[in-house]
């Protein structure tokens, strides 16, 4: 007896991604710049968001949506610096596709923001699978999780357009080779901008608040 091989994936895959640039060009004409921010669990989005947040609310209308898979605690941190944040549950999913993206865009939006940033699941595996419409996709990598996370998790790495590397604070105290994770990250992919920060301290924070400002005027123009 022969098997039928179906391909249901593929046929997600291609549906989210003709989903999601249809929002991205949404985006584009409301000149709504939204950010993508990817990473594992514990290396620092939270509190990077917040260190950037800090630089840029006098310059933009900014909104948050935190994806989690249950709790509200990341999105009341946010809500503390003074922007607009919702939380988004995924009842279990990983990841956030074009369609939930859209869900919180569209609770996210009724002000007057001009750039929104989705802190994603944390997840360095299926996140990196589904285009959610963003304007540009960022990710963190902290220090402790070591320099060799672009080797064992290429897709991650090849989708983002800047890479923060987190914590390099405590990077005396850890086996973490920088200029080896720079060589890695630009296998993945030679166009990623690389921003060595330490959210805690504020260190390179800066850096990254041009980056993305750079980004979102471009993005309105």
């Amino acid at each position: 007896m022969s098997t039928r091989v179906i391909e249901l994936k593929r046929s997600v895959f291609e549906s989210n991604d003709e989903r999601a640039e249809l929002l991205r060009k949404e985006l584009k004409e409301k000149k709504i710049f939204l950010l993508n921010l990817m990473s594992s669990p514990g290396s620092g989005k939270t509190t990077t968001l917040k260190a950037t947040i800090a630089a840029l609310k006098d310059k933009y209308n900014i909104g948050v949506m935190e994806a989690d898979i249950d709790s509200d605690v990341d999105a009341k941190k946010i809500a503390d610096t003074g922007v607009k944040a919702i939380q988004l549950h995924t009842g279990g999913m990983c990841h956030l596709d074009a369609d939930m993206t859209r869900q919180g865009l569209d609770a996210l939006v009724e002000g007057d923001v001009d750039l929104a940033i989705l802190e994603n699941v944390g997840n360095l595996v299926c996140p990196a699978e589904f285009d959610t419409g963003a304007s540009k996709n960022a990710m963190i990598l902290s220090v402790p999780e070591g320099h060799d996370k672009p080797l064992k998790y290429p897709l991650m790495f090849s989708i983002c357009d800047v890479v923060l590397i987190n914590k390099i604070d405590v990077a005396p105290y850890f086996d973490f080779d920088m200029e080896k994770c720079k060589e890695y990250i630009h296998m993945r992919n030679p166009k990623a901008e690389i921003i060595p920060i330490c959210a805690k301290t504020g260190e390179g924070v800066d850096v990254f608040a041009k980056w993305l400002s750079d980004q979102v005027d471009e993005w309105k123009a």
